[in-house]
């Protein structure tokens, strides 16, 4: 994803959710700190019209094209304050799975095949991967992950 891409997916997935009024405190801060750093240097970029509708295309496309006309893309400052703000919403996200089966971060290598993954538990998920680098083939075979024990299993 390119710079401009990541910063446009924080400004969007921050504004959904820092607005939010159970929104965690660390994503309201982290929301607060990028679009605090984007008026300061960036002041022509309107930030704010994400904030009424953060799934608009338009707002998005709008934003995204004030954004590349500032060279924005290339202030590594700014990059890392959108990645803050990602990391801040995995991590403090209520929809994020409690139990995983399967947690992969930071991994490199030539390829990855995981077979006979079972998660259970409220929220669970068969897998998850963060920056991983794999260049070649990726494969998951029978993954199960059950919320409840009554529930039938979700395969993927």
């Amino acid at each position: 994803m390119d710079p401009i891409s990541i910063i446009v997916t924080a400004l969007v997935t921050g504004a959904a959710t820092a607005l939010k009024p159970v929104a965690e405190q660390a994503i309201k801060d982290a929301y607060a700190g990028l679009k605090g750093l984007i008026q300061q240097k960036y002041g022509r970029v309107d930030v704010a019209v994400l904030e009424t509708d953060p799934a608009s295309k338009a707002r998005q496309a709008v934003v995204k094209e004030d954004l590349e006309k500032t060279g924005a893309g290339q202030d590594e400052e700014l990059l890392r304050e959108a990645k803050a703000l990602l990391d801040a919403i995995q991590a403090h996200a209520s929809d994020v799975p409690e139990t995983v089966g399967l947690d992969l971060e930071e991994i490199k290598g030539a390829s990855l095949n995981a077979e006979r993954i079972l998660a259970e538990g409220p929220h669970a998920a068969g897998v998850k991967v963060k920056r991983a680098d794999i260049q070649g083939d990726i494969r998951f075979s029978d993954v199960t992950a059950r919320s409840r024990e009554d529930a039938p299993p979700k395969k993927a």
